[in-house]
């Protein structure tokens, strides 16, 4: 049986993309910690940190047969860990102006208890209905309205036209409006 933790990283990665779970176990391994150490730098929640990981090594299980990395298997993991926080810092910066701009629909004579249940209920139901977008229209649904990027900024970064860009924008909205109005009642955007 070989010796995995002798193996460098692109051995490891070159066996990993031929479905070895061993390769994989030791990658986990020899990167989980490091990683999440470095996702609670940023986070400051253990557990967020934690479930940032798992996510970027499911993912990356997932996607062995067609992943490619150019650079080396460590700065690939640690990018991969902080574009999924920065996607989870933009879905919570979304979910919490949506549901702030959205509870000034609700009337002032809630109590506050009730006020602040149906805030959370809404909050969840907001991030549950984006991360239910398909994956392009959410990615220009979240550059639009949690990094404020033009349209014209949005087409150049994912090489669309600023008009495919303002219809995903308008395509989103429309979803986001009918899925929550079952909720809120009639609202406008």
């Amino acid at each position: 049986m070989p010796v995995y933790s002798k193996y460098a990283d692109h051995i490891l990665f070159n066996l990993l993309k031929e479905d070895d779970q061993l390769a994989y176990t030791e990658i986990f391994e020899r990167y989980c910690k490091l990683l999440v150490n470095h996702a609670y730098k940023i986070l400051g929640d253990q557990d967020e940190a934690n479930d940032v990981v798992q996510e970027v090594f499911l993912s990356i299980w997932n996607k062995r047969y067609e992943l490619i990395i150019t650079g080396s298997l460590s700065s690939y993991l640690y990018k991969a860990v902080k574009n999924r926080i920065l996607n989870h810092i933009a879905h919570e910066k979304v979910v919490s102006r949506y549901a702030e701009s959205i509870s000034n629909f609700i009337e002032d004579d809630y109590v506050l208890a009730d006020f602040k249940l149906r805030e959370e209920e809404l909050e969840a139901i907001i991030a549950k209905e984006i991360d239910l977008l398909p994956a392009k229209m959410r990615e220009v649904f979240l550059l639009r309205k949690v990094e404020d990027l033009s349209y014209e900024e949005i087409a150049i970064q994912l090489n669309i036209t600023d008009k495919t860009a303002k219809q995903q924008v308008y395509n989103s909205l429309k979803i986001l409006r009918e899925k929550l109005k079952n909720f809120m009642g009639v609202f406008v955007w």
